[in-house]
Order: C-alpha cells, then structure tokens, then sequence
C-alpha cells in the first residue's frame, strides 16, 4: 500500500511537471518492487507517468530531436520520471517491458480520460510473447551471472531473478503478458512445495528488512534457478504472427490528442 501523504505528494509534483513542461498527465503509477509486491520498508517510490504535449509539439521538423522524457532527481526516496505519449506507444509497439507493466500496475495515482483503459484493451493484440522471452531471459541471465554465483550473494537478488524466470514460464504456459504482482506469478510453480516455501521464507525477510544483506546461497532457489537457466539457453520462442498494430496506436494517439486538446 502506499499511503495517501504519498499519493498527495506524488500528484504534487505530477501537476508541477504539467506546469513546468506544459503537458498534460494521461496515466500515473507505481513501478519496481513496490508494484511487484516485495518492497522492502525503505524501498523508493518508483512513481511513472505518460504525459501528452501539446499539438503544435508534435508539428515540427525536429520533432525527433525534441526531448521525449521528464525525470527529475530522486527527492525524499520518490523516483519520479515520465515519457511521451508518442514515445509511449512506440515503445507499445515493441511490447517494451517497462510500458507493459506500468499500464499493468495496480497503484494507480491518477489516470485521465480513456488512456489507461484503450492501453488494456490493445495489450493482448500489441504484445510479442516472442520479444517477452527474450527480454525476461536475458534479465535473468545478467542478474544470475552478476549476483548469484559467489558463495555470499545479496539475498534480495534472488527476486531480481526470480521474477523474470517466472515471468517466461507465464508466457509459455499462458501466452499472455505476464502480471506484474510477483504472487500471481508463482502458480506457474504450484506443485514444487520446497521451492514455494524457500520463496515464501524470503519474501518475509524481505518486506521486513531494510536491507538484507549477503548470505550463504539458498540451495532450493539456487538450484530452481540454475535448472531454469540451463533450460532456457536451449528454447527458441515461438515466432509470433501479429497483424499490423501500428493502424491501431495511430488512431489511439490522434483520438488522445483530441480527447486531450479539443
């Protein structure tokens, strides 16, 4: 949960960056491990926003030069940072992870007007479950082989691991975009009681503890890990057939744009 002092100073600053940019916020959440549901009591507040500019922004011949991002400095543990709408749904086009699951995100400070819910409905038809794998793969990969494989390993990157292992095994088993709350997550592994314990154990470690620190390796997470890992090296995702999306992000940004300016 995230608490309504928080959620104030959140749409604060939100309306500060409208002013400062002269835009306008179509959809604001939280991300990282407060959103993934493992945050630990001292964890930032990773709040993400899709702004839209103004027309006469997007008529110009160096649009492709013009800023697309508003980040500003992490102040009082709250990351705040957004993205372009046009950005946004180019990225959509790409079934980037990260647009994937803000849209997804079940803290929600503010959404205006029918952004938010259009970005749902297109996700099954827009997502690659191809491009999904690849990326989830890879992340578990580069966090395993940077973390995990000395004798002491920083316990809390097990979940750095664990998530987008589990997250390809959704994607296999369901092809569909895997949610973004790590406890839907694990009925992908229902039936391995010794694992489901080892993960439950940590996850209480975890939202109780500031920091966790380095410890010995779990043997049943690692050796989950390993195995998925290994796996993984030999899978080819399936080659995904998609009709043309980009007539549908086109009609979504225009009808924001109206729905936004008149």
């Amino acid at each position: 949960m995230v608490s309504l002092a928080v959620q104030n100073e959140v749409r604060n600053r939100l309306r500060r960056a409208e002013d400062e940019h002269g835009v306008k916020v179509l959809l604001a959440v939280e991300s990282g491990s407060r959103a993934w549901g493992f945050a630990s009591p001292n964890s930032d507040y990773d709040a993400r926003f899709i702004y839209v500019n103004t027309p006469d922004w997007y008529l110009s011949v160096g649009l492709e030069e013009q800023r697309d991002v508003v980040e500003y400095p992490i102040v009082d543990e709250m990351d705040i940072n957004g993205w372009d709408l046009r950005k946004a749904l180019r990225l959509f086009w790409k079934s980037n992870p990260g647009f994937v699951e803000w849209i997804q995100s079940t803290i929600i400070y503010e959404h205006s007007g029918s952004f938010h819910e259009r970005a749902k409905e297109l996700l099954p038809h827009v997502y690659s479950v191809e491009s999904g794998i690849y990326h989830y793969r890879s992340m578990a990969k580069t966090n395993y082989r940077g973390y995990l494989q000395a004798p002491q390993v920083p316990l809390k990157k097990y979940f750095y691991v664990l998530r987008p292992l589990l997250s390809v095994r959704w994607l296999e088993q369901f092809g569909s975009p895997a949610p973004i709350e790590f406890d839907k997550l694990l009925c992908v592994i229902e039936g391995d009681t010794d694992l489901l314990r080892s993960i439950d154990d940590l996850l209480t470690i975890k939202r109780a503890s500031p920091e966790m620190g380095l410890s010995p390796q779990i043997m049943t997470i690692q050796k989950y890990v390993e195995r998925e890992i290994n796996r993984l090296e030999a899978v080819k995702p399936p080659r995904n057939e998609r009709k043309d999306v980009e007539p549908l992000l086109s009609e979504m940004f225009r009808s924001v744009m109206r729905e936004t300016w008149g």
